[in-house]
């Protein structure tokens, strides 16, 4: 497991098997001087290790509050630790820091066409300077051969299938042993079996590595992977 830095060591009295702690959380989205709030008094706790699904219809601010405790943008009321740090008004650099420790998985699997499936693994580990560039290859072949792409390490995007290329997308973001992995419909764009084997491997994967994840899905096929499962609707919690 990769060291905190400095920046996340858990505040005094939070229990180290909270990940996340969202208290009272709401959300304006400005636009053309115009405020409009999308979420409301959002109240949730995640844990070590726990296999979480979020249900809504869309638009209900399922991938808003997503992006909020992935520290990809800022809320400005209520309270939203993540690994123990208030991200409310947080500033730059520890949104950054938060990140490093985050897997992210995404319905489009952001993958560099120009990359191979091992570069793109790799890319991620970029970011942890512990790493050299031997050790950072090494680990993307190890973990692209744990998801069934051993066979696939020098294929580009363009060779490989839809549930390939979210297999890759799944051994980039957790390459790096995060604490936490965030996955925005992960199975949107798979048929049945290979949806089902993305969830599978994302479970078994993050399980050995004792990191939280928190899936956002329409998808009922896969919701006996999780142990809790929540519903946004209308940016509330119900």
């Amino acid at each position: 497991m990769i060291a905190l830095t400095e920046h996340l060591t858990k505040d005094d009295g939070l229990n180290t098997d909270t990940v996340v702690e969202i208290k009272n959380l709401d959300f304006y989205y400005h636009n053309n001087h115009i405020e409009k709030q999308t979420l409301f008094d959002i109240n949730l706790t995640l844990k070590k290790g726990e296999v979480v699904i979020m249900k809504g219809p869309s638009g209900s601010g399922k991938t808003t509050l997503l992006t909020l405790m992935g520290a990809l943008r800022t809320a400005t009321h209520g309270s939203l630790k993540v690994f123990g740090k208030q991200l409310v008004n947080a500033d730059n650099n520890l949104l950054i820091e938060t990140r490093r420790n985050i897997g992210y998985i995404f319905q489009a699997h952001n993958l560099l066409k120009s990359l191979t499936a091992r570069q793109n693994v790799q890319m991620s580990m970029e970011l942890h300077s512990e790493f050299s560039t031997r050790e950072a290859k090494q680990k993307s072949i190890e973990m692209l051969t744990a998801v069934g792409l051993g066979d696939r390490i020098d294929y580009y995007p363009d060779n490989l299938s839809g549930g390939q290329k979210q297999r890759v997308a799944i051994a980039r973001a957790l390459v790096s042993h995060p604490q936490l992995v965030l996955a925005d419909e992960p199975t949107a764009a798979l048929d049945s079996k290979s949806g089902r084997d993305v969830v599978e491997i994302m479970q078994k994967l993050a399980k050995e590595q004792g990191c939280t994840i928190l899936i956002v899905t329409h998808d009922d096929r896969i919701l006996d992977v999780a142990e809790r499962i929540i519903e946004l609707e209308d940016g509330l919690l119900v």
